[in-house]
């Protein structure tokens, strides 16, 4: 067993059937192990400059090149909301909720504010078990948390998407993040999303695609088509990142064996190998 780094991953976001702008957006660094998902909100252009602040304040804690937590990054991505809305930047009311993955070498931390989720996939011979690790700051959450509702009435409920906290929310200096970790397992995948992803398809759904997904590239294809297809109501954004620990030791003697071209280690393995078939032709060419 050995691990990979940088991290697998794949990811795509789309503004749906029935929006005309995108107030989603993602951050994915794997050089320094963080993959971000943020979902603006406060109408056309102002959710997209919440969500937009988000990435750019994790952009700017890695490009610092020095330690940072995720709640730390979180913390000052809703102040940065908050002050840019005061002085003239996107608009008053405007936020953004975010969810944030940061793999620690065998562990990993999730941190998120909102009810943008994730969720940890973790095949089996047969079938597999999709666990989520974020727990929604929403309305409906706190109804089913306290009793009032059902698990079978929270997806069903008419103000499932009322939130109780976001980046940028005026009425809170600081906000609440939620954190939790974990230890990677051999082929677990975490999927970050948006709730343009989840309001169209249930868990279940969900899992059922992750079984039947053969890598990241296809899941995320796959949930995007299937979540299209069932209305694409929101903007959808979504993110699977692979586990770093892995079986066998001749895969990673196969990587190491591949340049780093660019930040993807999939396209880089396919530009050095079309460059060693093209060599190779050559050289037979000449010989013959």
């Amino acid at each position: 067993m050995t691990l990979v780094h940088p991290l697998e991953y794949s990811a795509t976001t789309h503004p749906g059937l029935k929006r005309g702008n995108n107030e989603d957006c993602f951050l994915s660094v794997p050089n320094a192990d963080l993959w971000v998902v943020a979902d603006g909100m406060g109408g056309h252009e102002a959710g997209e400059v919440a969500s937009a602040i988000v990435r750019e304040t994790f952009e700017d804690f890695v490009q610092k090149g020095v330690p940072f937590s995720l709640a730390e990054a979180i913390q000052k991505s809703h102040e940065i909301i908050l002050r840019s809305a005061d002085n003239g930047i996107g608009a008053r009311g405007m936020g953004s909720t975010v969810v944030a993955l940061l793999n620690q070498t065998q562990n990993y931390q999730v941190a998120w504010v909102g009810d943008s989720r994730a969720y940890l996939w973790t095949p089996a011979e047969y079938g597999g078990e999709l666990t989520r690790l974020t727990t929604d700051h929403s309305y409906v959450q706190m109804l089913y948390a306290s009793g009032v509702i059902t698990a079978d009435d929270v997806d069903k409920h008419p103000d499932k998407n009322i939130i109780t906290q976001c980046l940028g929310m005026q009425e809170l200096a600081q906000v609440k993040v939620d954190i939790t970790d974990g230890h990677w397992q051999k082929n677990q995948w975490i999927l970050l999303c948006s709730d343009g992803l989840t309001d169209e398809l249930s868990d279940s759904a969900i899992a059922n695609i992750l079984e039947h997904s053969p890598n990241s590239l296809t899941a995320v294809d796959q949930l995007l088509h299937e979540a299209l297809t069932s209305g694409g109501r929101d903007n959808i954004t979504i993110q699977i990142i692979e586990s770093p620990i892995i079986k066998e030791a001749v895969v990673n003697r196969f990587w190491q064996w591949i340049p780093a071209i660019t930040t993807n280690r999939k396209m880089d393995a396919v530009i050095f190998l079309g460059a060693v078939s093209a060599l190779l032709g050559l050289l037979i060419n000449t010989l013959t």
